[in-house]
């Protein structure tokens, strides 16, 4: 069965099936629900409409942290928690979650003296459980230099030295929604939920859909909704008619993308700026990025735009912590912005809101989740699942507890990064073995994991082209077979994140990649350039920045 008939078939199951759950939203709150409900033993269904991971799931800062700033809002439940699930999610999937030493550089007039950032981090760590090597050490000025080269001498007191994880939070959603597959759920991107049909009691009996791709509309029989909508969550309760007091704050976050050489750090850096806030500087790969902002937004959360000015803050922000790299506009070659759902508090600002989920749970037995952070993911799945749980009681049946804490994630499993850092040498001489480019080694086993010798095998049979796009080629096939991978845009941004960190290996295999998608789905030559011009849009909007209307808020 080839991709179109696999994606015609699960579209028939939902319209004819009947489920004891529909998910709707895709991100990764929404993928982290599906596995742990299918895990669990309900028949599942994840519906999302546009791409998996195409909204705030695909916008943070890519790191899987405990939230260091969250203690001076006094947070401490929610420091404690994620700070834990750091190391959970790292064995869960540790080729994808990977460790992340961080610098946080201390100078005159920043925000933590030398004492207290001791103390913070101390606290930090006991509350995360972190032992051996991971603790947080404290640098003295020399030391930190010695870390951090780049770093400004003159302001620099000395520096703060403690653990993080870095992620693909994209990835990381796919993989969860592939694992929850594995477990049972069906899962279908670029399926909206429209509307609600309900019983005499007013009670949720299915979900009205629209097929985005086909163009048509059915329904989904069910006993039970989550929304885990992010942003359009309340869209959702809107529909339901189920809006209270509690509502949704949008915050934007943008981030930028420079060429590595260009700000060629040692470590990742959290740092102070001048107006109070931290921004992250992290390298990846071939580049840093750097980000975030964190600024009210009432604009379309689906298009979400970076302007000049979002751009010139962090750069004027990170030129003066690392005062040598001179970085300008023309040095950005990519960018995103994303819109954190926040749940609502009066008189506090976006940086201000507490990054705590909540979950809303209606008279139509809708329950709804927003807030949060990537780190927090599976908890939040569980809290929202143990919730329909009582639903569940209150018809006579039962929920067993969750296991996710123990559910591997598809592309493993390792038994810890060193295990992992073998085999990507593994990889690198099979690449080698294959013709192909070895030093992309590294880049396929973040993203696919024990899954890549099936991209190398089929990059293998592959007899036309240079290396890099017969593997190109290679990889957005596996994914539009194995990862729901719809569109080009779908492989290009979300399933290989080269949209964001390796913007100049796009052009050379585009051709290949589209002749792919093209001879999975059947495209006309008017879909085929259809699709090229999509990617094309997609490239100048992360890299062309606009100036801020005027009505627009500021990004500091």
């Amino acid at each position: 069965m080839d991709a179109a008939q696999k994606r015609a078939a699960k579209i028939d199951r939902l319209d004819h099936a009947h489920f004891d759950l529909v998910v709707v939203g895709g991100g990764i709150t929404g993928a982290g629900v599906a596995l742990d409900a299918a895990s669990r033993g309900l028949n599942v269904a994840l519906i999302e409409r546009s791409d998996f991971a195409s909204g705030t799931s695909s916008k943070s800062t890519k790191l899987i942290h405990g939230g260091l700033r969250y203690l001076k809002n006094l947070e401490i439940g929610l420091v404690r928690e994620v700070g834990q699930e750091r190391a959970v999610v790292h064995k869960l999937a540790p080729h994808l979650v990977r460790p992340e030493k961080m610098l946080l550089p201390l100078v005159e007039g920043g925000s933590l003296g030398k004492l207290s950032t001791s103390m913070a981090l101390w606290v930090y760590d006991f509350l995360a459980d972190v032992e051996g090597d991971d603790k947080r050490v404290m640098l003295t000025k020399e030391e930190t230099l010695e870390t951090e080269p780049l770093l400004r001498a003159d302001i620099l007191k000395g520096g703060g030295f403690y653990a993080e994880y870095r992620t693909d939070d994209a990835r990381l959603t796919i993989e969860n929604v592939k694992t929850a597959e594995a477990n049972g759920a069906l899962a279908i991107n670029y399926v909206e939920a429209t509307g609600f049909v309900y019983d005499e009691g007013h009670h949720i009996r299915a979900v009205r859909c629209h097929d985005r791709h086909a163009d048509r509309a059915f329904e989904v029989s069910c006993e039970h909704v989550i929304s885990s909508a992010g942003p359009w969550v309340d869209d959702l309760r809107k529909i339901d008619k189920s809006m209270n007091n509690k509502r949704l704050f949008l915050s934007k976050g943008v981030h930028i993308v420079v060429a590595r050489e260009r700000l060629p750090l040692q470590h990742a850096c959290y740092f102070d700026v001048a107006d109070g806030r931290m921004l992250f500087a992290i390298p990846r790969l071939r580049c840093t990025y750097i980000g975030t902002t964190d600024t009210p937004y009432k604009g379309d959360p689906n298009a979400v735009p970076v302007y000049r000015e979002d751009v010139q803050y962090l750069l004027d922000a990170t030129n003066a912590m690392f005062p040598t790299v001179n970085l300008v506009v023309e040095d950005v070659e990519s960018s995103w912005a994303g819109v954190r759902p926040l749940i609502f508090e009066e008189g506090k600002s976006a940086g201000e809101m507490s990054r705590k989920d909540e979950i809303f749970e209606s008279e139509s037995g809708l329950l709804s989740i927003a807030g949060g952070k990537l780190t927090g993911y599976r908890k939040m799945a569980e809290r929202v699942v143990d919730r329909l749980g009582n639903q569940l009681h209150e018809d006579g049946e039962s929920l067993s507890k969750t296991t996710t804490r123990q559910i591997m994630l598809s592309g493993g499993p390792f038994a810890d990064f060193d295990e992992v850092l073998v085999y990507e040498r593994e990889i690198a001489e099979q690449l080698r073995a294959a013709s192909l480019a070895p030093e992309r080694a590294g880049y396929l086993v973040a993203n696919y994991g024990k899954q890549s010798p099936t991209v190398i095998a089929m990059a293998r049979e592959r007899k036309e082209g240079s290396d890099v796009s017969r593997l190109a080629c290679a990889e957005a096939a596996w994914c539009i077979d194995n990862e729901l991978a719809l569109y080009p845009l779908d492989w290009v941004e979300r399933r290989s994140g080269r949209l964001y960190f390796d913007m100049p290996s796009i052009a050379p295999v585009l051709d290949e990649v589209l002749d792919a998608f093209a001879e999975a789905y059947g495209y006309s030559e008017a879909e085929r350039e259809r699709e090229r011009k999509r990617v094309e849009d997609a490239i100048t909007w992360v890299s062309t920045f606009a100036p801020q209307p005027a009505e627009a808020t500021t990004a500091a």
